[in-house]
């Protein structure tokens, strides 16, 4: 079918759209898609959900646009196609209800043919709820966050979605494909079609393979055209080499077929196509995980889904940002933790070269929170998973389906052992060329009363691994699992290898400050094919996980237990993200993704320094957190105080040096609990340390820190100059506070205002300070570390731009971008 983006110009409002008087008296504002509808509003130290949604709000809220729809479409038809919709979507079309959709992440289609009046503009309303609070874990957003698509086609036409090709085997000179097409036929007769596939290298009209058949589709039905290919020399896709086709399916309806064949003089077409890429992947226990046959560990991360200072907005340059980002440390795999990405993100990780380990449900009908999905799981979980499958089983970077994350029913509660195989064989039903795994946690839950007598019950606490009441208790639930997924098991992997010598094992969740000491064992068994920290990248809500606080050793209150540390005990407002991650919100890498690219093999040394006030003290780390390391050498008023230095390296020795004197060459550590890292006890100096790494003798690398003089000036760093006039684009702009010589001032906390003109908006403000009130779409913020983030959003005009950043006392700075037409 033919796509219309209707991205353009709707009309938001608070509140539960239901009349015309509501249109006529309440004027809204003007927005394009897509849209948070929350994070733009006040964070409140008595917000319902508190920790787990940042101190955000729910709410309820609506989206009209009117839509005029051609008279020649009337023998068509049309629909709108969800990316997702957050949460509990009701589609209304001319005031009436044509849909309702629970899940805010799952793709959907809202068919409109019998609803809309052709030749004339069409209100279309959606009205979206998502004041159940609780109902996540994590921040969700609110509103039309994905963008809406309008599609209309000819009656006879393939169903959105509805493109599946895959790869059944790969020869030395030749690729063995298989391609479905789904074709529906909405008319009274039954029909004859002949659908054509080709298939074409990206980036080119090159056409290297194509293929055709003839099907009837019955009145009112549905029918798949099943057709088998070859490509002579195939370009293989994996993480390393992201090598694309393009599927183009056509349908033409050549006519009626009655007792047999009459052809129709007006023949219509319609057109779909998908990205595809030509890969083969399998997992067993001897050889581990195999892409196109060779052995690859998954050095993963779990993502959420918002966008820090967007909210839950997701657009093209944001997904490949982010993707690019994370390839750079190391990263090959991501984890959509813990429900359906964006199409966007998935076409990232396709064009850029990321495996996915996608993701369906966090709950089923077990809830971890009152008002989340399992209200409405048991009877939506199988068109919701259909849907979700249909959308991304083509894209090669999905390389395996989980059907949940540590679902309370893992120990067989509410039909728990049933359910995991269902979903199981309904997902194998729809595509049996992938691995299919779910992330089970020990039962810190999911037990009844009896048994749960006497377990730890801390999250994610481990069970006792001289019991076998996890393996005995999850193993019925494991049925049907290519892929068995340990969240913060890895004490479990050797013993568990004993017992079930057959089963494929994944990290499917880790505490990230482990990496060091796990990462070898993952190597070593080539039954455990990987391993997805919590979390690559930060999140809104879940406030606080990570953390670390240091207490004096005599304090009797003092936490003992990184679990004291949970958010909801220890995050008070305004606590905001996580602050678990290797990257902050606005894309920054932070000392653990630093820590992390040592261990996966980087060269690079990384200096950093623990603030004075905490030397001497008791370290706790909460079990999601990493030790306070600054990038920093600015501690006015301690000279002569006790610091301590943290270097991170891949080298057998360090030596540091503090304003050109050596304090001491010492071996990189090797042990728990932080290998690869090594510790200098000194005296705050203000001057330049510097940390250099010797590998055999020889100097491998070094890392510098400095003593910066005063705020006195601001500078921006634009990550890009130009954008598409396509209301979609986005300009990236790194704002930093620098001294008189230009050197970033890393304990600055500088109030900036900004404004932008021109065609684009500022979509964005705000700094990676995981506690804050500030509101990211508002002109203010205050510098975190010396550091802020502007986005600018493009418009649909093309023209110039301008942003300019000021604050008190050290002036302003400004760039000019320009929009263009859109590619």
């Amino acid at each position: 079918m033919k796509a219309v983006a209707l991205d353009r110009d709707w009309t938001f409002r608070r509140g539960f759209l239901d009349s015309l008087s509501m249109l006529e008296n309440t004027p809204g504002i003007q927005v394009n898609l897509p849209h948070d509808g929350m994070i733009g509003t006040p964070v409140s130290a008595d917000a319902p959900a508190g920790v787990d949604m940042g101190y955000f709000c729910g709410g309820v809220s609506n989206y009209t646009k009117s839509v005029f729809f051609p008279k020649e479409w009337e023998n068509e038809c049309v629909g709108l196609q969800f990316d997702g919709a957050m949460m509990n979507a009701t589609v209304d079309v001319n005031g009436s209800k044509v849909a309702l959709w629970h899940n805010g992440y799952m793709p959907f289609y809202c068919d409109l043919t019998d609803c809309v009046t052709f030749g004339e503009e069409n209100r279309i309303t959606v009205n979206l709820n998502t004041s159940m609070q609780p109902n996540s874990r994590w921040y969700t957003g609110s509103g039309l966050y994905r963008g809406v698509t309008l599609l209309h086609g000819p009656r006879v036409h393939i169903v959105p979605d509805g493109i599946f090709a895959y790869t059944k085997e790969v020869s030395d000179v030749c690729a063995f494909l298989e391609t479905l097409v789904e074709v529906q036929n909405a008319g009274l007769g039954n029909r004859l079609a002949e659908v054509t596939v080709s298939f074409v290298r990206e980036g080119s009209d090159e056409t290297v393979a194509e293929t055709r058949r003839v099907i009837q589709v019955c009145a009112c039905a549905t029918e798949t055209a099943r057709m088998a290919v070859h490509i002579q020399n195939p370009m293989l896709w994996d993480a390393d080499h992201p090598n694309l086709y393009r599927v183009k399916a056509t349908v033409r309806d050549l006519g009626a077929y009655r007792t047999h064949f009459v052809p129709d003089d007006n023949e219509t077409l319609d057109e779909a196509e998908v990205l595809f890429g030509i890969r083969t992947v399998t997992a067993d226990a001897v050889r581990g995980l195999l892409i196109n046959g060779k052995c690859v560990k998954l050095k993963g991360g779990c993502l959420h889904h918002d966008n820090g200072l967007l909210g839950a907005v997701t657009l093209t340059r944001i997904e490949e940002r982010k993707i690019r980002k994370l390839k750079e440390v190391g990263f090959n795999a991501i984890r959509t933790a813990h429900n359906p990405p964006s199409a966007a993100l998935i076409e990232a990780c396709d064009r850029i070269g990321m495996y996915v380990f996608d993701e369906a449900f966090d709950a089923w009908s077990m809830g971890k929170r009152a008002g989340d999905y399992n209200q409405f799981f048991a009877s939506d979980w199988e068109r919701d998973l259909t849907a979700f499958i249909k959308r991304d089983r083509t894209h090669p970077s999905v390389i395996m389906w989980s059907t949940g994350n540590e679902i309370p029913e893992r120990g067989g509660l509410g039909g728990g052992y049933a359910r995991s195989t269902r979903l199981a064989a309904h997902i194998r039903s729809l595509d049996g060329t992938r691995p299919i795994s779910n992330g089970i946690c020990s039962f810190w839950s999911g037990l009844d009363d009896t048994l749960a007598k006497g377990q730890n019950q801390s999250q994610n606490a481990s069970d006792d691994a001289a019991s076998t009441l996890w393996e005995r208790g999850t193993e019925p639930f494991t049925n049907g699992m290519d892929v068995v997924g340990y969240n913060y098991l890895e004490d479990l992997y050797e013993q568990d290898h004993e017992m079930f010598p057959e089963r494929v094992i994944l990290g499917s969740e880790n505490f990230p400050k482990e990496i060091g000491f796990r990462w070898p064992l993952v190597e070593r068994l080539p039954y455990v094919i990987g391993d997805f920290t919590w979390t690559a990248w930060d999140y809104l809500g879940e406030a606080g996980i990570g953390k670390a606080v240091y207490s004096d050793p005599e304090d009797p209150n003092a936490p003992t237990r990184p679990w004291e540390l949970m958010p909801q005990e220890t995050s008070p407002y305004p606590w905001r993200t996580a602050n678990d991650a290797d990257f902050d919100i606005l894309g920054r890498m932070l000392p653990q993704g630093a820590y992390r690219s040592v261990v996966w093999g980087s060269r690079q040394t990384f200096l950093y320094t623990m603030h004075p006030d905490t030397y001497g003290k008791t370290e706790l780390v909460s079990m999601w957190g990493f030790p306070a390391v600054q990038s920093c050498w600015n501690y006015a008023g301690a000279e002569g105080a006790p610091v301590e230095l943290v270097v991170f390296s891949g080298a057998e020795e360090v030596e540091v040096l503090v304003n050109g004197v050596s304090i001491g060459r010492k071996k990189v550590s090797t042990e728990r609990p932080l290998p690869h890292s090594v510790r200098f006890d000194t005296v705050y100096q203000p001057g330049t340390v510097v940390a250099v790494s010797y590998q055999d003798g020889q100097e491998i690398s070094r890392d510098v820190l400095e003593t910066t003089g005063a705020p006195a000036g601001i500078r921006l760093i634009p990550e890009c100059t130009d954008v598409r006039a396509d209301g979609h684009d986005l300009i990236y702009v790194a704002i930093e506070i620098v001294d008189r010589e230009g050197r970033i001032v890393p304990d600055a906390a500088v109030s900036l205002e900004a404004d932008a003109d021109g065609v684009c908006t500022l979509a964005g403000f705000g700094s990676g300070n995981p506690v804050t009130e500030e509101d990211y779409t508002d002109m203010t913020t205050v510098t975190y570390r010396g550091r802020a983030m502007a986005i600018l959003r493009a418009g649909y005009e093309e023209g110039a731009c301008r942003l300019r950043v000021r604050a008190d006392g050290i002036g302003a700075a400004e760039e000019t971008f320009t929009a263009g037409t859109p590619g």
